[in-house]
């Protein structure tokens, strides 16, 4: 099929090499003998002078699009990045050249995935858009102890594809999440008690620098730099692909509860147990405990229960001898299946699509229970007070197996929290028509997150990077590591691998751009 110029620039498509034959007419910009500053940038004037630079099927589009809300979803719309050209690359050696035009001519980029970036900084963004999500080749190594990944794949389609080979890798909860996103920021994993962080298993980056510089990162190349990518990733670079080890494949048990707030005290104090049941860790092979204070109105419109689901790698006899104790407190409804492991994300992962989500979070070393007792009464309360809120608003628990990544040195990477064994998360969805909803949501979060900190007497705050909202009172000690030396390293690193700062928009280290 044939397009017309005018069919094209009629559905936002300024694109594409050899297509526009005006392209010819314009002198390229990298003919220019000085960089230079342009304050406007527009989807025609970045195809005239990059498109003939890049691979065929590579696009370049506007607002006036009909893909581009597809390609600007988010997870979380309480914030969102001004996208004002995108650029969805067709090959990985499309990137470097996107970046140099972007560097050349003083326009802020911002790689995009999946859309999952829970934090608020990201707002501060204005410029191009390269859209990497089209990058989703998937190499599996001869041997099978490795793959070789575009920065573009997501969970699902590569959990299926590893598991046809008899093969499992770490990725995030959720099938619809990016692996590469969580990476950057560590990555938990079902699989880390027996194998590490989604970031702990991969062994080679190929990225591109804020200048465009292809290079390869690994143990003996830029090692330096491999720090940096393994906890603060965003800060660094454009990965572009990444080679991760596999494992052998195993089947997977779900055991599910529901528990009234009686029991409330009873399974927050037999969760720290288990936190060190097994030489002071959660058992290995119990990936992960996931658990939600919520409103279920199958089993009450007045208080909220305990949702709690356990996902073990392994036969359902094995992993109910370890849930005896949870079995014991009696739930208002249960239930166990085995499943593949293609099949556990889907059963027990969060919603994909976008909302406004006004989000806190912290890192616990155990549950205080007085303190999730005052939580639940908050919980009431406030729900009370803005009812409005009662379908979105939870407080949510992840409790992973601990000894794979805790096994690895902490000072090996720029993930700064592995002695840590939970997560607790404030989230809250504001109602596309209830703006007035955000003040109150926001304190509430801010309430919420201050319970947790208060419950852990002489510990400084944490948070795990990929949670954090942005909040002013999220520090990058909280976020990076309150050691001196951990902060002064990455900010070296940054002068070393980004001077000027254009990796910013993501929980910077650095805020500012600089000169």
């Amino acid at each position: 099929m044939v397009f017309s110029k005018s069919f094209l620039v009629a559905y936002g498509f300024t694109l594409l090499p050899g297509l526009l034959s005006s392209a010819a007419t314009v002198t390229p910009d990298f003919f220019e003998k000085h960089p230079h500053t342009r304050h406007q940038i527009n989807s025609s004037t970045v195809a005239t002078e990059l498109g003939s630079q890049l691979s065929n099927g590579t696009l370049i589009f506007g607002s006036d699009n009909p893909m581009y809300t597809n390609e600007t979803v988010r997870w979380n719309n309480y914030a969102r990045p001004d996208v004002q050209v995108i650029v969805k690359p067709a090959a990985e050696s499309d990137i470097a050249k996107i970046v140099k035009y972007c560097d050349r001519n003083s326009f802020e980029f911002l790689a995009y995935n999946r859309g999952h970036a829970l934090t608020t900084s990201v707002a501060a963004f204005s410029g191009i858009q390269i859209s990497i999500d089209g990058l989703q080749g998937m190499t599996i190594a001869p041997d099978k102890k490795t793959v070789t990944l575009q920065a573009g794949t997501y969970g699902s389609p590569v959990i299926a594809a590893l598991w046809d080979e008899g093969l499992v890798t770490t990725t995030g909860s959720a099938p619809c999440v990016g692996l590469m996103g969580p990476a950057l920021g560590g990555g938990h994993s079902r699989y880390e008690g027996l194998y590490g962080m989604v970031m702990d298993d991969i062994i080679h980056y190929n990225v591109v620098l804020a200048n465009g510089t292809e290079i390869g990162v690994n143990a003996t190349s830029h090692p330096d730099l491999l720090y940096a990518l393994k906890g603060a990733g965003h800060n660094f670079a454009i990965v572009t692909s990444f080679v991760k080890k596999v494992y052998p494949g195993e089947n997977w048990y779900l055991k599910t509860y529901v528990w009234t707030q009686d029991k409330l005290e009873t399974v927050f104090e037999e969760l720290n147990k288990f936190a060190k049941s097994a030489n002071g860790t959660t058992p290995p092979r119990m990936g992960v405990n996931y658990g939600a204070m919520i409103m279920n109105p199958n089993i009450s419109t007045t208080e909220a229960v305990l949702e709690w689901g356990f996902n073990y790698a392994g036969p359902a006899e094995e992993a109910e001898k370890l849930l005896a104790p949870f079995n014991a407190i009696g739930a208002v409804a249960e239930n166990g299946s085995e499943v593949s492991y293609p099949e556990v994300a889907g059963v027990t992962s969060y919603s994909c699509p976008g909302a406004n989500r006004i989000i806190s979070t912290a890192l616990t070393l155990e549950y205080n229970v007085t303190t999730e007792r005052a939580h639940y009464n908050q919980y009431l309360a406030k729900l009370a007070q803005y009812p409005e809120l009662a379908s979105g608003a939870y407080l949510y628990y992840e409790g992973y197996a601990t000894a794979g990544f805790q096994a690895i040195p902490s000072d090996s990477t720029a993930y700064p929290h592995r002695e840590e064994n939970f997560i607790v998360v404030f989230f809250s969805e504001v109602p596309d028509d209830a703006p007035h909803l955000k003040e109150p949501a926001s304190v509430w979060a801010k309430e919420a997150v201050d319970l947790w900190n208060e419950g852990q007497p002489g510990r400084l705050p944490k948070v795990y990077v990929n949670y954090a909202g942005g909040q002013a009172y999220q520090t990058n000690e909280q976020m990076y590591g309150y050691e001196p030396w951990r902060l002064e390293k990455l900010r070296a690193l940054k002068a070393t691998y980004d001077p000027q700062n254009r990796f910013r928009f993501y929980a910077p280290i650095i805020k500012q751009a600089c000169a």
